[in-house]
């Protein structure tokens, strides 16, 4: 993240590979159409549906943390199906990425947030953070880089992270973003907004029937509509 913090990749599929590993081996052994085999089909797919699950509570705590604790979410748009045709595919796919940022997405909407994604043209680990000098590109090996134009020694993640969030703010200053604001998600958030009893402007002749006190009666001339203070609502 930008402010130097670092969530270590859970590895679910990787810490359950030895598991499966085993359950696989058991299950090519049974014979086609044999109860055994149903059965041990069975455990395969708990197995994999265990890692599935694990890997989503994970999504939905770390993305609510992120949410909760700012009021701008940025992130860079990863060319996932291009990392997955290289030998990063099982680690790439294992995070599980594209399900972690529509998780940040949609809860920035229903928390009232800003989020934008940076285009994955943006050479966000090219560029220093520091004074702006394009570097050029590194291998992926490299993790730790000194600037030639200023000399400043940067993390790979670091920078990249607040290269990023200079360009979101950017884009989003620019307005060539869709920002979900909190007015953008009033009716999704728990306050209600209550509707209105009359139409604004509209004048009544007479109270409704059944009206002890005309005087009171907003009704009358229809000031109570045109008078009424505004709604007041909170945002969480």
């Amino acid at each position: 993240m930008s402010d130097g913090q670092k969530i270590d990749s859970p590895r679910f599929l990787r810490r359950a590979e030895k598991k499966l590993g085993r359950l696989q081996r058991e299950l090519s052994r049974k014979a086609k159409g044999s109860k055994n085999r149903a059965r041990a089909r069975i455990k395969v797919a708990r197995q994999h549906a265990k890692v599935a699950d694990r890997r989503r509570d994970w999504h939905h705590k770390a993305s609510t943390q992120i949410i909760c604790d700012n009021q701008a979410v940025y992130v860079e748009d990863l060319a996932v199906s291009g990392l997955g045709c290289t030998r990063l595919a099982k680690s790439v796919y294992d995070a599980g990425w594209s399900a972690f940022v529509g998780m940040l997405e949609y809860k920035a909407v229903k928390h009232g947030r800003t989020f934008a994604k940076v285009d994955r043209a943006f050479p966000s680990s090219q560029v220093c953070s520091a004074c702006g000098f394009r570097d050029g590109p590194k291998p992926l090996h490299v993790r730790e880089w000194t600037c030639s134009e200023c000399g400043t020694v940067h993390d790979r993640d670091h920078n990249a992270a607040c290269n990023v969030l200079f360009e979101g703010r950017r884009i989003v200053a620019a307005g060539r973003a869709e920002t979900r604001n909190a007015s953008q998600s009033a009716g999704k958030t728990r306050t209600k907004v209550p509707a209105q009893r009359v139409e604004a402007g509209s004048t009544r002749k007479g109270p409704p029937e059944g009206s002890d006190d005309p005087g009171r009666n907003p009704w009358t001339s229809g000031q109570g509509a045109r008078q009424a203070s505004p709604l007041s609502i909170p945002l969480k």
